[in-house]
């Protein structure tokens, strides 16, 4: 899915559009300078005029390129704020993107006349057709992209040219059509107010389910909070950060706290859930030019995780962000909001979703080129990239072979009972059938470049156990040591936060002072042990502290200040010293003994005591990463970081997916819970967890 601009049409057209633009800049240049060297000669007063001739064929020519260069100028100068032309960028996954909504929506000059078209794909077929179109780097995919209408003309953009209304564009080229344009009240007879950058788009079946908008600028906000308002909406889905490599992309339209006033429109915080990849916020709000006029109450859900550049690393947490939107949207509600920066790619993208997982279930089909031909005729350039096209397909393979494996905790014991039932023609359990699913998720050794460097291999203890690159933790590199910065651990994402846990290996003897490093660099106070020294007399983990006193790794020396066992783990506190920054702390570990060298714990109380104590100590100490380890940094490992994010879910929602929470770590470092057996204790754990906190209505 890379975009090379050797055979991508829509880099073409950037470096084609960059080098003209250069071309006028050289030429206003040129030109500016060519004026300036003639002014000495030209400004001369009356008095002067004697002594200087300069004839009339002369002059005129000269003012005319003065004034045109001057126009072209000014008129360069008012676009640059606005335009910067798409380059290519190497995003943290390795996937290569031109910059998709950059502070300039690029169009492609394809023809409008459309020859090709794409029926519909039968489910059955769709696995087959996204993995023909993915070949060859998504050529396909970019065929069929580049096959789509673009959309509206200009010329059926008249109210947003207007000249009341331009400055309210975030893009002089991305403008509603009069003809699905959401128009406003007009307030007080002033031309202009009755406009925003906004349009209806249609669902799958449902007329005007959405609308389209571009993020608020600072001088809109107040129209869009009309908007809101006179639409009736109850659900806004923002799709863009406030701002993206330090450019702004939408202005806050909303308070942290409290309560402001936005022209007609009080809004009021109510509550904020932050979640990994998505913020909810609920605000109340009221219109103060309305009379006796009760408030409402708006959700908006703001997914955070998609990358300055590109799509998602994968689609699940779209996936789940959208069933998210559908739960909480009212049936009665008018048109859910849908905005990114310039509201055509990531906003478009959204509503193919959603359009065409309705048409899943209602027609076992998809028609991803019919829908999103259709949207376009009501705004242009809807699904902006071919990386953005291909993306909307992941997600609905994504959902059409796994489908949707959230429980409500209610329905965990029934469900737990079938998964231990045999069914089907190869007289495999439910559990085994779901386990068995998770092998395709697949193992990307072109994305462990690192870590398979022969001095690399040598810090790893199971050579098919390495970091994936894109999320590898990166050591501060040793002065004239090239490899230095690595060491055999995976950031890994947590319920609430981003790379809240680290999941590694158990120190070898070579890399105990690497160890000390990153707990040192990362500035982690908490360290989870799963494994002991020795099983099965081998060496699982080479003690990295001391069994009293002090303790020497390079320039990090650590001194035992405290060990005592509490039920099935022990807690060792830890004086980590840096003599290097002079600099001193505290860093606990938790050291669980209940894990038999064979197999997973009899009971799930242990680990669940081990998941409260560790988020106790992190609420302690500041949240900054855990550091996870077994021996090999992935069975165990794996289990215990999933049962972290399951328990943290039920907790706040009285939901969990143990399928997806696993699969999701098995994309961030392979073989996370390595085994059957783990993968059902995921399921006991919950149980238990239950059991023991027996009313859990509050979950519900």
């Amino acid at each position: 899915m890379k975009c090379f601009h050797s055979t991508c049409f829509s880099c073409a057209m950037m470096t084609n559009t960059s080098e003209n633009i250069n071309s006028q800049l050289s030429t206003t240049q040129n030109s500016m300078e060519l004026s300036a060297n003639l002014t000495p000669q030209t400004s001369k007063s009356p008095a002067d005029s004697n002594h200087v001739y300069i004839p009339v064929y002369v002059i005129v020519p000269l003012a005319i390129v003065t004034l045109i260069a001057v126009v072209l100028y000014l008129r360069l100068r008012k676009r640059k704020k606005d335009v910067v032309i798409g380059g290519e960028k190497k995003i943290p996954n390795g996937i290569l993107e031109e910059q998709a909504e950059q502070q300039t929506v690029m169009l492609l000059n394809r023809s409008p006349t459309v020859s090709k078209r794409y029926p519909p794909i039968p489910l059955e077929a769709l696995e087959h057709e996204v993995q023909k179109r993915s070949a060859d780097d998504g050529k396909l995919f970019r065929e069929e992209f580049n096959s789509l209408p673009i959309g509206t003309s200009v010329g059926c953009c008249e109210s947003a040219n207007r000249e009341e209304n331009k400055d309210k564009n975030r893009y002089p080229n991305i403008l509603p059509d009069d003809n699905y344009r959401v128009t406003l009240t007009t307030v007080d007879g002033i031309p202009g107010s009755d406009y925003i950058n906004a349009s209806y788009v249609d669902g799958y079946k449902v007329k005007n389910k959405f609308i389209a908008a571009q993020g608020p600028k600072e001088e809109t906000v107040s129209d869009f909070w009309r908007m809101i308002w006179e639409q009736k909406s109850a659900s806004i889905v923002m799709l863009t950060n406030v701002k993206e490599k330090k450019e702004e992309k939408c202005y806050k339209y909303w308070p942290d706290q409290g309560l402001w006033t936005y022209g007609a429109i009080r809004v009021s915080v109510e509550d904020v859930t932050v979640l990994v990849d998505y913020t909810i916020r609920k605000f109340t709000i009221q219109n103060q030019r309305v009379g006796n006029k009760s408030p409402r109450l708006i959700t908006q859900l703001h997914f955070t995780s998609w990358p300055d550049f590109g799509v998602p690393f994968a689609p699940i947490g779209m996936l789940k962000f959208l069933k998210k939107v559908k739960m909480v949207n009212p049936s009665y509600s008018g048109p859910i909001v849908v905005h990114c920066s310039a509201g055509v790619g990531r906003t478009g993208t959204f509503i193919v979703i959603d359009a065409m997982i309705d048409m899943m279930y209602a027609e076992q089909k998809v028609d991803v080129f019919g829908f999103v031909s259709r949207i376009r005729s009501q705004r242009s350039q809807l699904v902006q990239t071919d990386m953005q096209y291909s993306f909307i397909y992941q997600a609905l393979l994504e959902h059409y072979l796994y489908g949707d494996t959230e429980l409500d905790v209610s329905s965990l014991e029934k469900h737990i009972q079938k998964l231990h039932s045999k069914a089907g023609q190869f007289d495999v359990t439910g559990l085994e059938e779901e386990f068995n699913k998770l092998t395709t998720v697949r193992i990307r050794k072109e994305n462990m470049r690192t870590g398979n460097k022969p001095i690399n291999m040598k810090k790893a203890r199971v050579l098919q156990i390495i970091p994936y690159d894109f999320n590898r933790v990166v050591l501060p590199r040793k002065r004239g040591q090239e490899f230095s910065d690595y060491i055999n651990a995976s950031y890994i994402d947590g319920y609430r936060q981003k790379d809240y846990f680290i999941a590694t290996q158990g120190p070898i003897p070579h890399t105990v002072e690497d160890f000390w490093r990153m707990v040192w660099d990362c500035k982690s106070h908490t360290i989870v042990m799963l494994t002991e020294l020795r099983e099965r007399e081998q060496e699982k983990c080479s003690q990295y502290w001391p069994s009293e006193g002090t303790v020497t790794y390079g320039t990090y020396t650590i001194e035992l200040k405290n060990d005592h066992i509490s039920d099935a783990f022990s807690i060792r506190d830890l004086t980590v010293t840096n003599a290097t920054e002079n600099k001193g702390r505290i860093v606990r570990q938790f050291h669980f003994h209940g894990w038999p060298e064979i197999g997973i714990p009899v009971e799930g109380k242990g680990m669940i005591d081990l998941i409260a104590a560790v988020q106790r100590q992190q609420q302690q100490s500041g949240n900054h990463p855990i550091i996870v380890h077994c021996s090999a940094g992935a069975g165990r490992t794996g289990t215990f970081i999933a049962l972290s994010n399951i328990l943290e879910r039920v907790k706040a929602e009285g939901l969990l997916d143990v399928f997806q929470t696993v699969k999701s770590l098995r994309m961030q470092r392979p073989h996370m819970v390595q085994t059957l057996e783990q993968y059902d204790f995921c399921y006991k754990v919950v149980q238990d967890f239950l059991d023991i906190h027996s009313d859990y209505a509050n979950f519900k």
